[in-house]
């Protein structure tokens, strides 16, 4: 089997260039998946996020190493494992980052990823559904949507952000980021918009893409210091070779792409050896610099009967199922995230660092089933933790998943962030706007006021956003941390790429599935030799602090 470039992994990343690459009919193009195709009607419907994660055949679900400070708890780090990837089994939630967040990879000498760099690249993905203008796009494949009818719960939590002294944007992937707004999401026509909807079944047609799920790569075969090709197991079993002619890239994520790495021994040296591997370039930063987005789950009691607990269960389970068949709309038709608040921590703090999102049903601990009662719970992401973690071997063996361990709260200004954003949702939640639905607070507690307390809260519930990124990271060739240079090229290996969010330097302040579709389209014409799009430097919002700070204060 032979090809132009062979692509690893057919997620959000390897769908945008599996399109772009066999864009040109010269270019031959294989992409490996090792999932199975995205025809199940579960990846359909946005509601059955739930039911998709719950699950395993479309699932990695790989179960993270004990974490220290949570006293030893493992957490789970959901994956995608089908045609489309995290994509096809996600929130649906699309937030590009603040554009300071770029500002910051260019000033850690990732030339060409500044925000006006990768502003192009946003608005050729996507298609706004309200309107193209001088930050959103109207003509890419991601079709981006908003949320309708807005959920009473999230008018109230809307309406309380305003009564807490805090502004609003019209847009948190336009002109401000910052502030209560309403969530945007990839759905449309009321089908999850996946990047395999997008990007790769308009090109499914095309005699020079080959497209092949079930076929678990192995390793990347390198011969004289370059990639030629990438040995895999097929669907029966048998071990085979696909041949690059010319590059092999790696968009098998951030999990995925640093493992590969590793079992064909680029990677630290010592830890390769240890594990009977060749080391064929000394990378330490492959597996390092792991970044998440940590999440902590306020649970409140509702007082008004408008939850969705009743839509989970039968027969009114039922009902809601066929009218999405039938019409593709109603309660099956939402990833019910309809709004989101992206917030300062702190005075001190330059720009948001944490993000509120409400969803009006309250799940079990551990659990994706629904509490039987009528609750709503809001979700505390931390957006740019300082801790960092790691991905390793566990052994030689590619059947065998990685030890994946983020070293949640490892440094003590994350837990500080998180306690004050808890407190900051109690204070959210007990303006005037949430009275008629406000009940018990179900989790942590309203006992639950002391830093000790609140310390002990996180140890229990912390999870995560699954924003697993930048353990391949980009960088100068004068950092021995950098595993890629700032087109996506391996040090130390000629032909070979990775392309996914293990190459972000540092995560983004908001969910990774745009910003990865971002890096896919601005490294396709990188791969094709294409001169970068004309920079775009429309003004963003760069203003005061605003509503509580963390005592529950209005903040001058």
């Amino acid at each position: 089997m032979e090809a132009d470039y062979v692509i690893v992994g057919a997620g959000s990343a390897g769908c945008v260039l599996a399109n772009r690459l066999s864009a040109d009919p010269a270019n031959r193009v294989l992409l490996l998946e090792a999932g199975p195709p995205d025809d199940a009607l579960s990846l359909k419907i946005p509601s059955a996020m739930a039911a998709n994660l719950a699950g395993r055949k479309h699932n990695w679900a790989f179960d993270g190493e004990p974490e220290p400070r949570l006293g030893g708890r493992r957490v789970r780090h959901d994956r995608g494992k089908t045609l489309g990837g995290s994509s096809s089994i996600n929130g649906m939630v699309y937030i590009r980052g603040h554009a300071a967040d770029y500002d910051g990879w260019r000033q850690m000498d990732c030339a060409g990823w500044g925000y006006a760099d990768v502003l192009p690249y946003f608005k050729r993905a996507e298609t706004f559904e309200g309107g193209a203008d001088a930050f959103r796009g109207g003509a890419g494949p991601l079709h981006v949507s908003l949320p309708r009818p807005l959920h009473p719960l999230s008018a109230a939590f809307l309406k309380a952000g305003a009564e807490a002294g805090y502004g609003a944007s019209d847009d948190i992937n336009g002109y401000r980021q910052e502030g209560f707004a309403l969530l945007n999401r990839t759905i449309r026509g009321g089908e999850r918009w996946s990047a395999a909807r997008a990007y790769l079944r308009p090109a499914s047609g095309r005699p020079n893409l080959t497209v092949r799920p079930e076929v678990l790569a192995l390793r990347v075969e390198i011969e004289d210091g370059r990639a030629v090709g990438v040995a895999f197991r097929d669907a029966a079993g048998g071990c085979r070779r696909a041949t690059a002619c010319k590059e092999v890239v790696l968009s098998a994520g951030a999990v995925g792409s640093p493992h590969l790495l590793m079992l064909s021994g680029i990677g630290p040296a010592a830890h390769l050896q240890a594990h009977g591997i060749v080391p064929i370039a000394d990378r330490p930063g492959v597996g390092a610099n792991l970044n998440d987005h940590p999440d902590f789950v306020v649970k409140i009691a509702c007082k008004q009967p408008v939850t969705l607990w009743p839509d989970t269960r039968w027969p009114r389970k039922g009902l809601v199922g066929l009218r999405w068949l039938l019409r593709r709309d109603g309660v099956c038709a939402s990833n019910h995230f309809d709004v989101v608040a992206c917030l300062r921590s702190g005075k001190e703090v330059a720009y948001p660092d944490l993000q509120f999102t409400l969803a009006p049903i309250a799940t079990a601990p551990d659990s994706w089933d629904p509490l039987e009662m009528h609750a709503f719970q809001i979700h505390v992401g931390l957006m740019r933790a300082h801790s960092r973690g790691s991905l390793r071997l566990t052994d030689g063996d590619p059947l065998s998943a990685p030890k994946i361990r983020a070293n949640y709260l490892d440094d003590p200004r994350d837990g500080d962030r998180l306690r004050r954003g808890v407190r900051l949702v109690r204070r959210l939640v007990d303006m005037p706007a949430f009275g008629s639905y406000r009940g018990k607070e179900i989790f942590p507690g309203a006992e639950v006021q002391s830093d000790a307390q609140l310390d002990a809260a996180l140890r229990a519930g912390l999870g995560t956003q699954w924003h697993l990124s930048c353990t391949a990271k980009m960088g100068p060739a004068s950092d021995p941390t950098a595993v890629v240079d700032p087109a996506g090229r391996v040090y130390g290996v000629a032909g070979l790429r990775v392309v996914d969010a293990s190459i972000m330097p540092e995560v983004v302040n908001g969910n990774t599935n745009g910003p990865t579709i971002m890096i896919a389209e601005k490294l396709s014409d990188a791969i094709l030799g294409k001169p970068p799009l004309p920079q775009e430097s429309p003004a963003v919002w760069d203003g005061p602090i605003e509503g509580l700070d963390e005592e529950g204060e209005t903040a001058p």
